[in-house]
């Protein structure tokens, strides 16, 4: 008896924890899927100035966390990829009406501080995609920062990759 009795506390000391963090999950779910859409909103906002704007329902392939089209056939695509953080690197690039990347907003950034954080700090480094429309995305990297480089070649890849692959899906929202 003296050794079920502890088994049998710890148990239900989880159970009691897990319904806590359900509950807490179920509270806060709506509200953190309002701040994430007004990020995203704002994140297109930057990039394209003050526009309405579409989501696009569907799959566009690993990486890719949101599709958006404005009126004038412009598209906002974010993804989200590695550089030396996993996950660190989360981008919003715009692509024009011809298909090419005009813009590159960023969401967040989980890369390292002064280092690779230099994609984002020196704006140099993201007009350097500007103009491309295919995949794979070749530029020179940023001395210092050659994972978060090579993080955000990926990353504008991906992004024309499901432009290209989607494009009449995207556009005929």
């Amino acid at each position: 008896m003296n050794k079920i009795l502890p088994s049998l506390v710890l148990t239900i000391i989880c159970l009691v924890a897990s319904a806590l963090l359900v509950f807490a999950h179920e509270l806060t779910k709506e509200n953190i899927a309002e701040q994430k859409e007004l990020k995203f909103s704002s994140s297109v906002e930057a990039l394209f100035g003050k526009t309405d704007s579409k989501l696009v329902e569907g799959d566009f392939g690993d990486g890719i966390e949101a599709v958006a089209v404005t009126s004038d056939g412009r598209t906002a695509i974010q993804v989200i990829a590695d550089g030396y953080s996993k996950d660190g690197i989360n981008i919003l690039v715009g692509i024009d009406a011809d298909g090419k990347v005009s813009g590159i907003e960023f969401v967040s950034l989980g890369e390292t501080p002064g280092l690779g954080s230099k994609v984002r700090d020196i704006p140099d480094f993201r007009e350097r995609f500007y103009g491309k429309d295919t995949s794979p995305v070749e530029v020179d990297g940023i001395s210092g920062a050659t994972f978060s480089s090579k993080g955000m070649m990926k990353a504008v890849g991906q992004a024309l990759n499901a432009y290209n692959n989607n494009k009449e899906a995207i556009l005929n929202v």
